[in-house]
C-alpha cells in the first residue's frame, strides 16, 4: 500500500520536475563563478604587487605567478569608484629569523579622480592605540603584532593596519609588507632606481657617499639609503622624505619599462621576486588596480609629510604627535579626498620628489 502511494505521488510530482540540461548547465554555471571567484582572488595578490611595487618599493605581493592566458582572456570589470588607500610597509631583518620594527610606513592615497597619487609618510614615531598594548609607536605595532616563537608578518602588517585606520580615521583598502632583502632584489630587477637627493648623504653604515643630486642605485644602493637617518638634519623625518623620493623614482621606472599598463611586463618583472611576499589585497582585482594605478600615475606624485612634532616622553622614548593647529586638517582632507587642496594650501609639508 505504501509503495503503490509512493509512486502516484511521484507520478502526480513528475511533470513539476525541471528539465535536467537546464539545471546541470546552471551547476556548471555557478562551478565556473567559483572557480573564477578563486581565481581573482589568487590575482589579487599580483594586483598589490602592481601598485605595491610602482607605488613605494616596500610592498609587492605574489602568492602564486599569474596565469596570463587566463588573465588576458578574462573580462575586464569597471574600475572602482572612490578614493583608495594602500599601506605600505618596509620592515629592516628577516622574516624568517626576525620581527623587527617597521622603519618605513607609507600610506598611499588615490583620489576619486584619479589626478595624480599623494604618498604619505607615516612617521614611525607617530602616537598610535594597539589592542592590549595602550598607547605605541607606529612602529613598535607591527613588532607586537608579529612578534611570537616564528615572526608573521600578516599579524604585523594587520596590527599596524588597524592602528594606522584607527589613529587617521580612515579605511585601508589593501597594502603589505616587503623585508629590504625584497626592495633589493625587485630595485635590481627593474633596472635601478633614479633618486633625487637635495643633499649629500653619507651612510652610517657603509660610509658610501649619495651626492646631493639625482643618481640611478642599484638595489644595495637604495637599500643602504633608504635605512639612513643619522647624520640628516631632520632625522627620521629626512628619511621618511627619502623613502618617498625612492617611492617615486621607482614609480617612473615601472612605468617606463611598461608595468602599469601592461600585465605581461609585470608578470615578468614579479616572477623574478619569488614568493617570500605578504600582503592584504582586500576586494579588488589585478584589472581594476592596474586600471587605477595606471590613470593616478600619469602626473607626477607628490610626497606628503603629515604636520607635527617630536616629543621626548622620557630619555629615549620619542613619540610623534600631530600639530595640534594643522593636524586637524590634514585628517580631514585625507578622510575628505582632498589632500589636493591642503597640499596647495601647505607647500612646506610637501616633499620635492624631482
Amino acid at each position: 500500500m505504501i509503495e503503490d502511494d509512493l509512486r502516484a505521488a511521484f507520478a502526480r510530482l513528475e511533470a513539476l520536475t525541471p528539465p535536467a540540461g537546464p539545471v546541470r548547465a546552471a551547476i556548471e554555471r555557478a562551478t565556473v563563478r567559483r572557480r573564477r571567484r578563486r581565481f581573482r582572488l589568487r590575482l589579487g595578490g599580483t594586483a598589490l604587487a602592481l601598485v605595491a611595487a610602482a607605488l613605494a618599493g616596500f610592498t609587492a605581493i605574489a602568492p602564486e605567478p599569474p596565469e596570463t592566458a587566463n588573465l588576458l582572456g578574462d573580462s575586464s570589470p569597471p574600475p572602482p569608484a572612490g578614493a583608495l588607500n594602500v599601506l605600505l610597509i618596509g620592515v629592516d631583518g628577516d622574516s624568517a629569523r626576525s620581527a623587527r620594527f617597521a622603519d618605513s610606513v607609507l600610506l598611499v592615497h588615490v583620489p576619486a579622480d584619479r589626478s595624480r597619487l599623494y604618498l604619505v609618510s607615516l612617521p614611525r614615531y607617530l602616537e598610535v592605540i594597539v589592542p592590549g598594548r595602550g598607547k605605541q609607536r607606529l612602529n613598535a605595532a607591527f613588532s607586537l603584532g608579529a612578534s611570537g616563537s616564528r615572526p608573521d608578518l600578516d599579524r604585523g602588517y594587520r596590527a599596524t593596519r588597524d592602528a594606522v585606520a584607527d589613529a587617521l580615521g580612515v579605511r585601508v583598502d589593501a597594502g603589505g609588507v616587503l623585508t629590504y632583502p625584497m626592495v633589493r632584489k625587485f630595485t635590481d630587477a627593474v633596472g635601478g632606481v633614479q633618486v633625487c637627493l637635495p643633499q649629500r648623504v653619507r651612510s652610517t653604515h657603509t660610509d658610501r657617499v649619495f651626492p646631493a643630486g639625482c643618481q640611478r642605485l642599484d638595489g644595495t644602493a637604495s637599500v643602504d639609503l633608504l635605512r639612513q637617518r643619522t647624520g640628516l638634519p631632520d632625522g627620521v623625518l629626512d628619511r621618511d622624505r627619502n623613502a618617498e623620493r625612492f617611492a617615486a623614482g621607482l614609480l617612473r621606472r615601472i612605468d617606463d619599462r611598461g608595468g602599469l599598463t601592461n600585465p605581461v611586463v609585470l608578470d615578468t618583472l614579479l616572477r623574478q621576486l619569488g614568493s617570500e611576499l605578504v600582503a592584504d589585497t582586500g576586494d579588488l582585482t589585478l584589472t581594476e588596480l592596474v586600471s587605477v594605478a595606471g590613470k593616478a600615475a600619469d602626473a607626477e606624485p607628490v610626497g606628503v609629510l603629515p604636520p607635527g612634532l617630536h616629543i621626548e616622553k622620557k630619555q629615549g622614548d620619542v613619540h610623534f604627535r600631530l600639530d595640534p593647529d594643522l593636524g586637524p586638517g590634514f585628517l580631514s582632507a585625507l578622510r575628505d579626498d582632498r589632500l589636493g587642496e591642503w597640499t596647495s594650501a601647505h607647500p612646506d609639508q610637501v616633499t620635492q620628489l624631482g
